[in-house]
């Protein structure tokens, strides 16, 4: 699956955001509203501070946002698979980075 066949950050950045029913005025705190919407439309991509900053209002964890960046667009993925790929990735990762005492 390339980067294009995914709805990429922006758009789960809006899904998140219309699912909590807030409106792009609402992250006026951390974000213009121009910035939101250029992310939105992934004409820009937001630092990791920014990142953190939005999931916030959101009320999600960024890894939240990452995850459902890489679902397949239009969002029709399932989510459960996803979740199972990241379970067993970070098992993996555990695993390769566990230290016996």
């Amino acid at each position: 699956m390339t980067q294009s066949d995914t709805m990429g950050i922006g758009q789960a950045i809006r899904i998140v955001r219309k699912a909590r029913g807030l409106t792009q005025e609402d992250f006026s705190d951390v974000s213009s509203r121009t910035y939101l919407s250029s992310l939105e439309r992934n004409m820009k991509s937001p630092t990791l501070e920014k990142l953190t900053q939005i999931a916030s209002v959101l009320k999600v964890h960024p890894v939240t946002l990452v995850a459902l960046s890489s679902l397949p667009s239009p969002f029709a993925a399932d989510v459960r698979r996803l979740m199972s790929v990241l379970e067993r990735e970070l098992d993996t990762l555990v695993g390769a980075t566990a230290i016996d005492y």
